[in-house]
């Protein structure tokens, strides 16, 4: 049930931020790969083994087997209802910022001009040398280039390793966005990781009105103004008519 105060910001809100995790990939299919502690996701490595960045300097081959896997399987998965909800939005309001821990890029293909990518996006590699990006077809499996056409380095996937810092201009600017909002949603995300979830904290510390979306309650749910215990795309379905 969405409270009629929700509905007045909705109405009233010039600034939104909106924070997304895996939650709103998975009705698309997209494997969450949030086992418990432990569980194996590739050649018996649990996920935070093979997608940490000691492993990347033990052996970046692996790491992008297991990176061009991903994106094979995402290569048969599509953005949902939930994905455009959010591409419209960027037009129903004065200020929009769009947040993602997704590194999938649905988002963008769904229509977002402009997403704050955390952790990264799985369709492009950078260089570990001189930090040039390079953009990847989706049907580039195994990934191209190999090496990097001006210093000839080993290129890396450019997402967000454990054991690695978020990139800092972009999460400054989605610090200050937050900050700045006068309504601030949490969507499909577990909740658990930092520094992204402190972005919720942040909006909520400057006076914004903090709206979570899950299935299931979440660390930050106590704090929130409301909770809407539905997956994504229902809940966008019925925030986008109102």
């Amino acid at each position: 049930m969405i409270s009629q105060r929700l509905r007045n910001l909705l109405s009233s809100a010039r600034n939104v931020c909106v924070l997304t995790g895996a939650g709103i990939s998975a009705e698309s299919g997209v494997p969450t790969f949030r086992g418990g502690a432990g569980t194996t996701v590739w050649k018996g490595m649990p996920f935070d083994q093979i997608s940490s960045a000691r492993m990347m300097r033990e052996n970046l081959d692996e790491v992008w087997e297991w990176f061009d896997y991903r994106r094979k399987v995402l290569r048969d998965c599509k953005p949902n209802h939930a994905h455009y909800v959010l591409a419209k939005w960027q037009n129903r309001f004065n200020d929009f910022t769009l947040i993602t821990q997704n590194i999938d890029g649905f988002h963008t293909k769904a229509g977002s001009k402009r997403v704050l990518e955390l952790h990264g996006n799985i369709n492009r590699s950078r260089c570990l040398r001189c930090e040039k990006k390079f953009s990847m077809k989706e049907d580039e499996i195994p990934h191209k280039p190999d090496f990097c056409d001006e210093c000839n380095s080993r290129v890396r996937p450019d997402v967000v390793l454990f054991g690695e810092f978020l990139p800092g201009e972009i999460f400054a600017e989605a610090e200050m966005k937050a900050a700045n909002c006068d309504l601030f949603f949490v969507i499909g995300t577990s909740a658990l990781v930092y520094p992204a979830i402190g972005l919720a904290e942040i909006a909520k510390l400057n006076g914004a009105f903090l709206v979570e979306i899950n299935p299931e309650e979440t660390p930050i749910s106590d704090y929130c103004d409301e909770s809407l215990r539905m997956k994504a795309t229902e809940a966008l379905r019925g925030l986008d008519s109102l």
